[in-house]
This record gives structure tokens, sequence and C-alpha cells, in this order.
């Protein structure tokens, strides 16, 4: 959209920057490792015991049960890691979690907040960890074993200075004015 000027040229619209995506994360892929080895240890028993058993109903119940351990260990854990995900825009950053219930977050750049990086030792052996988030709230929200927390912490703290918010900088243009003198002294 143009403005009309004095002179009847239209001015410019302003350009607003468009959001894009900086990084997209999940938690570290490590949390799958066990659930694997289940799913193979599950069916190795299987494919060893399978058909073996002197009944039928055992050979069947046998299925039943490795059909039932793959699913609960190795099947929801695997849906439950992919639930979680982490968005990282120019302007904020999304965190959608949940399988049944779904849930989304949004925590603006412009805001402003504080960002610390937790490890335990196997996350500092693998350069994941968590990242906290303190926004002033009374819990602050965490990213939990992000791959390459430091990055991620650096990038955030980038986002957060190039972001722009209007009445911040307003604000501060207003008390960095230096003072005019006859506004206290009052006309002569």
């Amino acid at each position: 959209m143009t403005h009309p000027t004095p002179g009847g040229a239209p001015a410019p619209a302003p350009t607003v920057q468009p959001e894009a995506v900086v990084a997209r994360l999940r938690s570290h892929g490590r949390v799958l490792v066990l659930p694997c080895l289940v799913l193979v240890a599950d069916a190795a028993v299987l494919g060893y015991f399978g058909g073996t058993l002197p009944e039928p109903w055992q050979n069947w119940l046998l299925l039943a049960g490795a059909v039932v351990v793959a699913i609960l260990l190795f099947l929801v854990p695997l849906i439950a890691w992919l639930g979680r995900n982490y968005t990282i825009t120019t302007r904020r950053i999304v965190l959608r979690g949940g399988v049944f219930v779904r849930t989304r977050q949004e925590l603006l750049h412009s805001r402003g907040y504080d960002v610390t990086v937790r490890k335990n030792g196997l996350q500092g052996l693998f350069g994941s960890g968590d990242v906290l988030i303190n926004t002033g709230l009374e819990h602050p929200v965490v990213l939990r074993d992000v791959p390459s927390a430091n990055l991620v912490q650096a990038t955030l703290n980038d986002l957060m200075e190039l972001a722009v918010n209007p009445v911040a900088t307003r604000r501060q243009r207003e008390q960095s004015r230096p003072v005019d003198e006859t506004t206290y002294l009052g006309p002569r």
C-alpha cells in the first residue's frame, strides 16, 4: 500500500521483513537408542521362539506379547519423541508438544528473556543440553535435551538483540534525549 506525498507521488510502503525459520529442533536422537534395542531384541525373541512352542495358543500368546512389547517400548517412545518439537524463527520460538492433546506455546524475541544452558554428564558428552528460557514467569520454559545447546543459546541471544520492539525503542529514545532547559525555566 502506498501513501501519497504532498507532491502527489506515492510514498513507498514500509517494508516488513518476512518471518524466516532459523531452526527446527527436537530432543537429541539418542533417547531412541534403548527403544530400538528393545525392538531388535523383541524381533529376535519372536523369530527364535515363534512357532516352536508345543501348543498353538502359546505361539499366539508369544506373538501377542511381542506386539505389546513393541507398541509399549518402541512405538510409544517414538511417537512421544516425534510429538515434541521446537521451531525458532526470526521473530519467535514456537514450542509444540503432546500426542493426544497438542499444546503450542510461543515466545516473542522482542519481549526479552534470559537464556541458560544446563548439561548433565551424558549431555555434555554428546554436545546437547537443556536450554532454559526465563521469561519472568514462575517456571522457565525448557527446550529439553536439544543438540548443540550452546549454539542454540547464542542464536537466541542474537535473535533477541535483532528483534525490534517499537515501544522499547521509543522509551530508549525518550530517555536518551538531552534535557531542554526551557521546559524547566519557562519563558523569560
